[in-house]
């Protein structure tokens, strides 16, 4: 199964999320991509992901499109407060609704962060028991 993860700027959460999934559900894929690409990942998301383990510093954001959305089997949105991330004709978007860290205190991300990996956690162990 592929999933997509999606944010505004593909810097931060949904990047992390990515990076969770790939090491968590081994044999699946995932994306991740964002409506208004930032040039790089955020670095307070890049030093968080370090202090456990994760090097994202060589991730490039990269635009939601039409391919990108075909790929994926399933499309989970960081956050609906942006249309522009979950309106998708023909495509059922899940929201996890996670708050956006950047411009946030470190603290902040790091509890982003927690809050993503929990969330990635949970849709792994669903998809070993085919439920997701």
């Amino acid at each position: 199964m592929t999933i997509l993860f999606l944010c505004r700027q593909n810097a931060g959460r949904s990047q992390m999320a990515q990076a969770f999934f790939e090491r968590m559900a081994p044999g699946h894929e995932a994306i991740s991509a964002g409506s208004e690409p930032a040039a790089q990942v955020h670095p307070p998301v890049i030093e968080a992901m370090k202090e456990i383990g994760f090097d994202l510093a060589g991730r490039k954001p990269q635009r939601v499109d039409r391919a990108v959305l075909d790929r994926a089997d399933h499309v989970i949105s960081m956050g609906c407060d942006d249309p522009a991330v979950c309106e998708y004709p023909g495509r059922k978007v899940e929201d996890w609704s996670i708050e956006d860290p950047s411009g946030k205190s470190f603290q902040d991300v790091r509890r982003v962060r927690d809050e993503i990996r929990g969330r990635v956690e949970a849709l792994a162990l669903r998809l070993r028991a085919g439920v997701a």
